[in-house]
């Protein structure tokens, strides 16, 4: 065993994917094990090669960074997820940070900055650019934590669409997603509203003003 933290990057950009590779391999902390130029190619290569922290893109083609988040948790997948990206709308990184990444970096982040975030990740720790710490901290002040619900942004979406009547076939569809995914949405709902039924999420989410 080495001992390093093994690493795959996830970004569609050849010249910046190089300079995170080349950052990556300075590192006598870290091994790079794997490169993605996609959202899809990142999911398998996440699964084939089992890193430590993928560090993923938010925007990529077929598939982007929140999609590649999901397969993770929804695979159960040990690997953990640090975004980099130009896009740092704090209400987006909070959803992310809620559904189980584990941090969230500016793409001005410095080469040291970048690793050390994947070193602190791979010992369990959330890291966040200092450019965004404090609008994430408001994020969570304005939303509180004393008995309200929170559900992420897709979260709302699919409980949007369940009230509107719609199978999870059909919210698939809608929100160009599979099927299995919009079933675990629904899990996900149905344990943070505490039911167990679509019909019950519904009436609950109208009690708690989820739900206009």
């Amino acid at each position: 065993m080495s001992g390093r933290t093994r690493v795959l990057i996830a970004e569609d950009h050849p010249m910046f994917r190089g300079a995170l590779e080349e950052a990556v391999r300075s590192r006598p902390d870290l091994e790079l094990v794997g490169t993605a130029a996609d959202g899809r190619g990142a999911i398998e290569e996440i699964r084939r090669l089992e890193p430590e922290v993928a560090l993923v893109d938010m925007r990529m083609p077929e598939l982007d960074g929140s999609q590649v988040l999901n397969a993770v948790v929804r695979d159960g997948l040990a690997t953990r997820v640090v975004f980099l990206s130009t896009h740092t709308e704090s209400a987006m990184v909070f959803d992310l940070l809620a559904s189980g990444a584990s941090g969230y970096l500016d793409k001005t982040s410095s080469a040291d900055e970048v690793c050390n975030a994947i070193a602190a990740a791979a010992r369990g720790g959330t890291v966040l650019s200092g450019s965004i710490e404090g609008e994430v901290l408001q994020q969570i002040r304005l939303r509180g934590t004393g008995g309200e619900t929170h559900l992420t942004a897709r979260e709302h979406e699919v409980l949007r669409l369940v009230a509107e009547g719609l199978s999870a076939p059909e919210i698939g569809r809608r929100l160009f997603i599979e099927a299995s995914t919009v079933k675990t949405h629904l899990q996900n709902i149905y344990e943070k509203l505490g039911v167990s039924d679509r019909a019950a999420a519904v009436a609950e989410g109208m009690r708690r003003g989820l739900l206009e």
